[in-house]
């Protein structure tokens, strides 16, 4: 930098950005944002939960990896808000499509069954990539003290797991698009609502507020 440069002048150099720059910055987060949407389609959504130090570690590795690409050479304040903008816009457009169900199952996995009752799903268990060890350290994060607690335990499309707990019955509407689903025992299950048992519910909740106004003093 010549040292005739004026301070505002350096700092435009310092804290701006130059147009074939700023086109590399948006160009890198749309490919960072592609790529990262398709490992996590391949790898599964184990890549997003934090179970050890290990997964911490790689965390933060992604996020170091992802920005330097992002900002290039040299990060500026500019080039900064410009990716980070670049990225916002990206999720609010994705997170539109994904109110499809169709664009929903092409970039999520559907959620999967882990365990049902007691027995734990070794074939979904080793596609998800998540060990024994993991798995008990879920549960005993959820409270869970012994298998004859579990109804079923499920990970989520985010990568999280979900611990249904016995007692209540699981209504089927939940478990819609969860893989295995159709294999939860009955005695888990609460029974389907048709349209005429709402019906007879609303009609029943209508008369009984009826006869509350009558009888109020």
């Amino acid at each position: 930098m010549p040292m005739s440069a004026s301070l505002p002048d350096q700092l435009i150099e310092e804290l701006g950005i130059t147009g074939a720059h700023a086109l590399a910055v948006v160009l890198s987060a749309v490919g960072i944002y592609l790529a990262f949407l398709l490992f996590v389609r391949i790898f599964g959504q184990r890549v997003l939960m934090a179970m050890s130090t290990f997964d911490v570690v790689v965390t933060v590795m992604l996020g170091s990896v992802a920005g330097r690409v992002i900002l290039g050479h040299p990060p500026t304040l500019t080039s900064g808000i410009l990716g980070l903008a670049t990225l916002f816009v990206l999720e609010a457009g994705f997170g539109q499509l994904r109110s499809s169900l169709r664009v929903q199952r092409l970039m999520n996995s559907p959620a999967r069954l882990l365990m049902i009752g007691p027995q734990i799903q070794d074939k979904w268990l080793k596609r998800s990539h998540i060990t024994l060890g993991e798995l008990h350290g879920a549960l005993r994060k959820a409270g869970i003290r012994s298998y004859d607690e579990i109804a079923c335990v499920l990970q989520e499309p985010g990568g999280g797991i979900s611990v249904l707990r016995r007692g209540v019955p699981i209504d089927p509407q939940l478990l819609t698009n969860v893989a295995g689903a159709d294999r939860i025992p009955a005695e888990f299950l609460a029974e389907r609502k048709t349209d005429d048992d709402e019906t007879h519910a609303n009609t029943r909740m209508r008369t009984g507020r009826k006869i509350n106004r009558g009888t109020t003093p």
